[in-house]
């Protein structure tokens, strides 16, 4: 499975504690390997993001993504809950 990453996802990224960042990476090989490691807690969203899918980083951090087609996935924003759903 390829991995892409969206102009906004890298801005937000980058914008993150080091330690965030690395844990977003450990959980990004995690999703290559196993999209639905119960860690992940993989789900479809409605909404804004209908179509797209997110799983947990930490316990407030969450990344979004959709499939592009079979093999490759493109993660479009990563961020708070809070920052992502205004909730």
């Amino acid at each position: 499975m390829t991995l892409n990453f969206s102009r906004r996802f890298e801005k937000q990224r980058a914008k993150f504690a080091k330690s965030i960042r690395q844990k977003l990476s450990d959980r990004l090989k995690l999703f290559a390997t196993d999209p639905f490691h119960s860690l992940l807690e993989n789900h479809p969203l409605h909404g804004t993001y209908a179509g797209c899918r997110s799983i947990n980083i930490t316990g407030d951090y969450r990344a979004i993504y959709y499939h592009e087609n079979l093999d490759v996935v493109r993660f479009i924003a990563v961020g708070t809950h809070h920052d992502l759903f205004g909730t």
